[in-house]
């Protein structure tokens, strides 16, 4: 397969996404002053291509069920089938290899009633050749809620702020709990972000105007997201990197105010556990990450130790596993 780059259309087509995942093509090309042909062409080509897709997913709080971060120590030759093991999973989201390949860190939601230990703990310690896993509760999410900034700078602000999506009411009851019919349409959502209305109606048992209105309200009380999953190398970033901070805890919510306003970090979570803190970062090179850390996360007041994890691939982005590109 040839290698595929990104212009500045597929980069602004992109950024819109993110800011409305189900946003027609009409509307965007009107913003953008392009035809909706062309936005369609381009967009299957990048889709066809397995480059990106935009994924629609269920806030896992607003069901009553809350997300870990489990890291799992392996030997180099048990790392791959336990990462396919897990990506098989339904509650198992973004797997990446680090550590040189050896560990793997992987987003577990699970209910709230669920025993920690239970958490894939037990059963996989006993496997062949796990050396450890650990687990760390994700309590609040403190950074990337807008996409990584890398894929939501191609568009000035008077554009962005007409594609952007409903703003969220959050009027429904805690825990939601979903019907049977939510549930049909979270699972084609989570495999395509833009499936067409008639495909979700056939998926659903309901009718198109059903399936119009259920969304809207999914949408608007916030149990309901899209994000664009991409390859942040398409955009010239070639590491990404896992940090475990350490933070004096009256310290901990203005090192997070700062993770948010750096353009490096995609990602940024309080979590229990040994570290407080986790962020992904994502930097165009490791020349760049090494004055990240020196200069920028050194100069944070209250962080006391920092681990890094280089990501050295992804087995699994959001949703559901896809034929690997």
């Amino acid at each position: 397969m040839d290698s595929l780059t990104l212009d500045d259309l597929d980069r602004r087509l992109l950024h819109a996404l993110q800011l409305d995942g189900r946003a027609p093509f009409s509307r965007i090309a009107e913003v953008l002053g392009v035809s909706d042909r062309t936005l369609a062409r381009r967009y299957r080509r990048l889709r066809s291509r397995q480059a990106m897709r935009v994924v629609g997913l269920p806030e896992g709080r607003l069901l009553g069920k809350l997300d870990w971060f489990v890291r799992i120590q392996c030997s180099s030759d048990t790392a791959v089938p336990v990462a396919s093991a897990l990506a098989a999973r339904e509650d198992v989201s973004w797997i990446g290899f680090t550590s040189g390949g050896t560990e793997i860190t992987c987003l577990v939601s699970a209910p709230r009633s669920l025993d920690p230990d239970t958490l894939l703990l037990r059963k996989l310690s006993r496997g062949p050749r796990v050396a450890s896993v650990s687990a760390q509760c994700l309590l609040r999410v403190v950074a990337g809620t807008s996409g990584w900034p890398g894929r939501t700078a191609a568009l000035p602000t008077e554009q962005a702020e007409e594609l952007r999506g409903e703003d969220i009411t959050a009027d429904i009851d805690i825990p939601f709990v979903p019907s049977e019919t939510d549930q049909r349409l979270f699972s084609v959502l989570a495999t395509d972000g833009r499936a067409g209305f008639p495909e979700l109606a056939v998926a659903a048992s309901i009718s198109e105007t059903t399936v119009r209105r259920r969304l809207g309200e999914l949408r608007r009380s916030g149990v309901l997201s899209f994000t664009v999953e991409i390859d942040p190398v398409l955009f010239g970033y070639t590491t990404e990197v896992i940090l475990w901070l350490r933070v004096i805890p009256s310290r901990l919510t203005a090192v997070a105010d700062a993770l948010a306003t750096h353009e490096e970090i995609a990602f940024a979570a309080a979590t229990t556990g040994p570290t407080n803190l986790m962020a992904l970062a994502i930097c165009r090179d490791m020349d760049v990450l090494y004055d990240y850390l020196t200069q920028r996360i050194g100069a944070l007041r209250g962080v006391v130790q920092v681990e890094t994890a280089p990501v050295a691939r992804r087995a699994k982005r959001d949703g559901p596993l896809l034929a690997p590109r």
